[in-house]
């Protein structure tokens, strides 16, 4: 007579348990986006039951948003490493613009589209990404201000232009994950556009080749 073995359990300390949950969940993230964070999908890659999983993470709404927060700040960290390797501001926009729009982002997009439409409906990370945007907005800003001080740039706003780029950008990511296409096919045009934008020499923001940290 056949007999079904009950699945093992290993006993874990709380820390180490609630870090193996994030992980799981982070590698979801980046492979599925958030929208397929959910407390059985979390459950299935950790391998426990689900009410482990609520047991550590009460609310879905916040992991998301803390999944959201962590994959973002390593974004943030690769690019501000790229960055640092280049002193003029226009080599270090030059080298933001490129490595946005590089092909090989697309985990990340999907996770900065979902979050922005999921937001609606989830306070936790809504909040999350106001605060992603502004510190998005206060590097681009920071850079092109440098520019304005070194006279690389002339704009009077590199606040307002900021913001436009960062949007031009995001729009371009998105319909281009929408529509199967590369990115990258646009960054001769974007980084052209950026150069009206910010008040810079033609040709000054052209295509970086640095290659992006991983």
């Amino acid at each position: 007579m056949s007999t079904t073995q009950p699945r093992s359990r290993t006993r874990k300390a709380p820390a180490e348990r609630a870090a193996e949950i994030l992980g799981a969940a982070r590698a979801i993230a980046r492979e599925s986006g958030l929208s397929a964070l959910t407390l059985r999908a979390v459950a299935d890659r950790v391998g426990v039951a689900s009410g482990l999983i609520a047991h550590y993470q009460p609310s879905m709404d916040d992991l998301v948003a803390t999944v959201y927060t962590d994959l973002v700040d390593d974004e943030v960290r690769d690019v501000e490493l790229l960055l640092d390797a280049h002193e003029d501001p226009a080599r270090r926009l030059a080298a933001l613009l490129a490595t946005l729009m590089d092909d090989g982002r697309e985990d990340l997009t999907v996770v900065w589209v979902e979050g922005w439409a999921m937001a609606r409906r989830n306070p936790s990370l809504a909040e999350a990404v106001r605060r992603q945007m502004q510190r998005w907005q206060a590097l681009v800003e920071g850079i092109i201000a440098d520019g304005c001080r070194q006279g690389r740039f002339t704009t009077s706003d590199p606040g307002a232009v900021a913001w436009q780029l960062i949007g031009m950008i995001d729009g371009l990511n998105a319909q281009s994950l929408a529509r199967g296409t590369d990115t990258a096919r646009f960054a001769a045009r974007t980084a052209r556009a950026a150069e009206v934008l910010v008040g810079a020499a033609s040709g000054s923001l052209a295509a970086e080749t640095t290659a992006r940290p991983r």
